[in-house]
């Protein structure tokens, strides 16, 4: 029995984290396969047993575009820098949409996979890095639509022009993902003993697009004036603002660049939550199960 033991070769071997700051990298490598799985399962269950599927990633901001047009275009007048509305709305929503939906998913990591994580173990970062990847299908067939209805427009002479900004596009959704998957981990920490900061969260995520130019132009603040602060430079420290205004001015040459300065800050402050997140995260896995 004894020779038994000593001859088995173990492939992996659970230990308690030392580090509070640590991420297996290795780890979640070796789990690639368990990580495809998620996020297969993810995309087929998204619109399971509905009769267009799918397609409702193309007709949810299709439909969204049309009420930005009604409201914010026809009523409120509020003008999109001489880009066609379709183009401008359509633009902001996709970057918008992928952002909010990686937020969200991963802010109910612990919530929403208990019963997993009590029955089996695997690396626990899998699952919100399986929300940041899966939402990239939907984000991806939302951009084409975005470049369908670019095509159109230069069809009839009227699709603005793109610059080199546009290259910039990878390192724009790397930091939008960076962001959600902070955010989201953080979120999904506290909320594994306070429930009601889920609610609140989604209210402010709902809040926080109001104040990233996704449905009007930065340049539209100029001037305004909010409680003593300059409301156009107060919306350069939302940290989404950089990134939403660089993608608008490559894609569209609409408004100015915000400056490296500012797209440096959105980079940095990305780490900065990102590291709390691992931190905050790698704390709470620990016995999160004794207060789900």
């Amino acid at each position: 029995m004894s020779s038994n033991t000593e001859n088995e070769n173990w492939t992996t071997i659970i230990k308690p984290r030392n580090k509070l700051f640590e991420v297996n990298l290795k780890e979640i490598w070796d789990y690639r396969d368990l990580w495809a799985i998620f996020v297969k399962r993810n995309i087929a269950v998204t619109y399971k047993q509905t009769v267009l599927g799918p397609l409702w990633w193309i007709i949810q901001p299709a439909l969204t575009v049309i009420m930005y047009m009604v409201v914010f275009g026809g009523i409120a007048g509020i003008p999109t820098d001489g880009i066609p509305q379709p183009l401008f709305y359509l633009g902001g929503i996709a970057m918008w949409g992928y952002f909010s939906s990686c937020l969200g998913n991963a802010s109910n990591t612990f919530v929403a996979h208990a019963g997993m994580f009590g029955k089996v173990y695997f690396p626990r970062l899998i699952m919100p890095l399986v929300s940041i990847t899966s939402n990239l299908v939907r984000f991806s067939i939302q951009l084409l639509l975005f470049v369908i209805v670019y095509i159109y427009y230069a069809f009839i002479g009227q699709a603005p022009s793109p610059n080199w900004y546009l290259l910039l596009f990878p390192l724009l959704v790397l930091m939008l993902a960076g962001q959600a998957l902070g955010f989201g981990i953080i979120v999904s920490s506290m909320t594994t003993k306070y429930r009601d900061l889920q609610i609140l969260f989604s209210f402010f995520v709902s809040l926080w697009m109001y104040a990233t130019p996704i449905v009007y132009p930065l340049s539209q603040v100029k001037g305004k004036m909010v409680a003593g602060f300059d409301l156009y430079r107060l919306m350069h420290f939302n940290p989404v603002t950089p990134i939403i205004e660089t993608f608008k001015h490559g894609a569209l040459g609409a408004g100015e660049f915000i400056g490296w300065g500012w797209l440096a800050y959105s980079f940095g402050f990305m780490l900065v939550v990102l590291f709390l997140g691992i931190l905050i995260f790698n704390k709470v896995q620990k016995s999160f199960m004794d207060t789900v």
